[in-house]
């Protein structure tokens, strides 16, 4: 066999053989934790992620040995860690250490949170966030994940991808009525991203979570690509949809020049 093709199917797809089941098996184990679930016994362990118990004591003792994970002899909990692994792939993002400052002028103007998204499959996942003082029902950090057809910065982050791509989720997507105001179907989805596509921006007023409103502009890169999506999120009894368009847009839409501005060639 030809280095090239070793080399292709290093940098491809792997194929059966090329996957390691035992370090899937350990992934699983770390993300059985949660903020429901900080800290579990083997047994929790073993049910939750549908591994023998001899499976998981491995995997457990494992992490702990390599200090991703400590135990008081009964209950098993995360460490500090672990975020080592988050943080190699939110450091490795051009545009996360320019938004933030840019984020924060956001939200002194405006008054309201302000995030910055990625798409992540059929989810758009959270990598910087500025908070406000008032707190939304929906609590949301790093690493959160929503859906991205009722989020109005997943539905900026679709209407960036190539048709093929787009064609891909439109595919596996599964719509949920998560308020009587979500997108009910997929045709009406495809409209609102691909007005979103059209005007550059997406606001979503109620779909995810009734009284939440949101609006949503893309982070580019030189060549014009979707690289994030960049949003502000409000109450509706505090903003009007007006005043959304008229007063939060121009805000966002300077902020994402500035950071698209900084981001390096």
């Amino acid at each position: 066999m030809t280095s090239e093709v070793l080399e292709g199917r290093a940098e491809g797809a792997a194929d059966e053989k090329d996957y390691v089941q035992s370090l899937a098996r350990g992934l699983q184990v770390l993300r059985a934790f949660s903020q429901y679930k900080p800290r579990m016994t083997l047994s929790e362990v073993a049910q939750h992620t549908g591994l023998t118990r001899a499976a998981a004591r491995r995997f457990l003792l494992t992490l702990v040995r390599e200090g991703f994970a400590e135990t008081d002899g009964k209950r098993f909990a995360l460490r500090p860690k672990v975020l080592e692994l988050g943080f190699a792939y939110l450091s490795s993002l051009p545009m996360w250490e320019v938004a933030q400052p840019v984020m924060r002028d956001v939200v002194n103007t405006l008054q309201e949170s302000c995030s910055l998204s990625v798409l992540d499959g059929e989810d758009i996942v959270y990598v910087a966030r500025e908070p406000t003082a008032r707190v939304m029902t929906i609590g949301l950090s790093i690493g959160s994940r929503l859906p991205a057809y009722c989020s109005s910065m997943g539905r900026v982050l679709l209407s960036g991808l190539p048709p093929a791509e787009l064609a891909a989720f439109y595919d596996r997507v599964r719509i949920e009525k998560r308020t009587p105001r979500t997108v009910p179907t997929k045709v009406a989805l495809k409209d609102e991203v691909e007005t979103a596509r059209r005007q550059g921006w997406a606001l979503v007023d109620q779909e995810l979570e009734l009284g939440l409103r949101s609006i949503a502009v893309p982070i580019r890169n030189r060549r014009g690509e979707v690289l994030a999506a960049l949003n502000v999120s409000t109450h509706e009894g505090r903003t009007p949809l007006e005043a959304m368009r008229n007063r939060f847009l121009p805000v966002l839409l300077d902020a994402a020049q500035r950071i698209s501005a900084a981001l390096p060639q």
